[in-house]
């Protein structure tokens, strides 16, 4: 009985520390509804309204037949028309569209001739996903005349971009990039402030003329050199063992990275300064990877996501910096061609140490 009293006694202990502990409590609730919310809306693998370009050079009736059929499978969605080829694959290098679509000017002979394409379809191969997604189109059916019922066209020719080989890896490693570097980072930020509570470390730091910028700054200092580390590593062991190609600047792939990290690394000390412990700390982050993974466009294509799993996306640093990666290593294209993502990454990584140095305080409480 005295057993069952002293187990009664410490289990009413830690249900009235659970009951105070509201960070923890909430994440009780609130990870297992937004791991719901996640998988049951945002992860959609029925792809649909991918960016997408025409260049009709055959300006015909049969061939706006054509656009307006492909508008109709919902799977693109045109954002743009342009004069040339060479202005669709321009769009594709910069990823501003996912699919460019040729129409020859000889499109209204070509879809009668079995032996010769009659579309040509331009796809970002930097994506998996997508090149799978563009192979389905290739049945579409063409009207061949006006009045007459729609027929099959086998010859809609599917042109991958950037991996022709379609090599997984190719694909996978510039955007594991961005999730391992996530992981890392804030994590080890994230119990900075925290671990430095528990150690008693903060005692010291109350009675120095050290301001809440510079305590901030100084922490992440060493981790930028540890990400930087890291990517080179990833970046070593990527082309090694799995040929994955570095055909943009090195230097414009580091500067993105610098960005990136400095974002990370000041959401985890952001993070820091919420948590009242360690495990909190961890929690956040573990909290944050699941949406970072399955919003960004690691998975699945960003533009087939619901419009406000996209406005999640957007607010996510590693969803920039996979565009970042795949554009810089994958797609040959510049830093200031990718200039939104770059000045997101910056500006997050400076609202987010604001916030964390307005947030702490140099007291133990």
């Amino acid at each position: 009985m005295k057993s069952i009293s002293r187990l009664i006694a410490v289990t009413k202990k830690e249900v009235r520390q659970l009951r105070r502990d509201r960070l923890t409590f909430g994440m009780i609730v609130g990870i297992p509804v937004i791991q719901m919310l996640l998988f049951g809306y945002a992860i959609n693998t029925d792809v649909r309204n991918l960016r997408t370009a025409v260049a009709d050079q055959a300006n015909t009736h049969l061939s706006r037949e054509f656009v307006a059929d492909l508008v109709q499978t919902q799977v693109v969605d045109i954002v743009d028309q342009v004069e040339t080829p060479m202005m669709l694959e321009e769009r594709l290098r910069t990823g501003n569209i996912s699919i460019g679509v040729v129409i020859p000017p000889d499109f209204d002979r070509r879809v009668i001739d079995p032996e010769r394409p009659a579309v040509h379809l331009l796809v970002d191969g930097s994506d998996p996903t997508i090149s799978g997604v563009a192979n389905q189109l290739r049945a579409m059916p063409v009207r061949f005349d006006v009045g007459q019922a729609a027929k099959r066209n086998e010859n809609i020719e599917v042109r991958p971009f950037y991996n022709p080989e379609r090599r997984m890896p190719v694909n996978i490693i510039p955007g594991l990039m961005a999730i391992i570097l996530t992981l890392t980072l804030t994590m080890f930020t994230g119990v900075a402030i925290v671990r430095e509570r528990e150690r008693g470390n903060l005692e010291l730091l109350i009675n120095t003329p050290v301001s809440s910028a510079e305590l901030m700054i100084g922490k992440i200092i060493p981790y930028i050199a540890i990400g930087m580390l890291q990517l080179a590593l990833i970046l070593v062991v990527g082309h090694l063992l799995f040929r994955v190609p570095m055909r943009g600047s090195v230097v414009d792939l580091y500067l993105a990275a610098a960005a990136f990290i400095a974002a990370s690394l000041a959401l985890g000390l952001l993070i820091s300064t919420v948590a009242k412990t360690q495990f909190q700390a961890m929690q956040m982050t573990i909290f944050l990877i699941l949406p970072s993974i399955l919003l960004s466009g690691f998975v699945f294509p960003f533009d087939g996501m619901p419009k406000f799993a996209q406005y999640l996306g957007e607010v996510l640093p590693v969803t920039h910096f996979i565009r970042l990666t795949r554009g810089v290593m994958l797609r040959e294209a510049e830093l200031m061609e990718l200039a939104p993502d770059f000045y997101f990454l910056i500006g997050f990584a400076i609202v987010a140490m604001t916030a964390a140095a307005l947030r702490f305080t140099k007291r133990l409480d």
